[in-house]
C-alpha cells in the first residue's frame, strides 16, 4: 500500500467520526485508531497508524476488535419485532453479514450487519431509543 494512501485514511479518521479504521490490500494490514475518552491524551489531527506486514506474521498481537456504529440516526431495535428474541446477545458468536440490528429511520428499517465474523464482545442496552450516527453499537472480537 502506497504512503498516499495512507495518508488518505489517517486524515478520513481525522476529520470522520470513525475511531478505527483497518484495511488490507495484498499482504499489508494498516489500522487507524483514535482515542477520543476524556483522560487520555488528545488525539493528533491525523490519528495514529500501524501497519503490519508479512514479517509480523509470527508476532502475537492482541486480538481485533471491531466497533459495530450506527450509519444513520434513528430508533435501534434489537429484536426484529416486539416480543421476539434480540438478533444477538453478549458473547454470541456472529458471521459476517449477518444481522445485528435495525434502525428505523423516517419509516424506513435498515438492517445492520456485522463487519466480520467473531464474538460479540461489547453490546449497547439501546433497544427502541435513538441513536445517532457513529454511535458504537456493539463490538465484535
Amino acid at each position: 500500500m502506497d504512503l498516499l494512501k495512507i495518508k488518505t485514511l489517517i486524515d478520513f479518521v481525522g476529520r470522520s467520526n470513525v475511531t478505527e479504521l483497518a484495511v488490507t490490500e495484498k499482504d499489508v494490514t494498516v489500522r487507524i485508531f483514535r482515542s477520543d475518552r476524556p483522560g487520555s491524551e488528545p488525539a493528533s489531527d491525523s490519528g495514529h497508524s500501524q501497519a503490519l506486514g508479512p514479517s509480523d506474521a509470527g508476532v502475537a498481537t492482541p486480538a481485533a476488535v471491531f466497533p459495530v456504529t450506527a450509519p444513520v440516526s434513528g430508533v435501534l431495535h434489537r429484536s426484529p419485532a416486539p416480543g421476539q428474541a434480540p438478533f444477538v446477545r453478549l458473547g454470541d458468536p456472529v458471521e459476517e453479514g449477518q444481522t445485528l440490528f435495525v434502525i428505523e429511520a423516517m419509516k424506513v428499517f435498515n438492517a445492520i450487519a456485522a463487519p466480520c465474523s467473531g464474538r460479540i464482545a461489547r453490546l449497547t442496552d439501546i433497544d427502541g431509543g435513538e441513536v445517532e450516527t457513529g454511535d458504537v453499537l456493539a463490538e465484535i472480537a
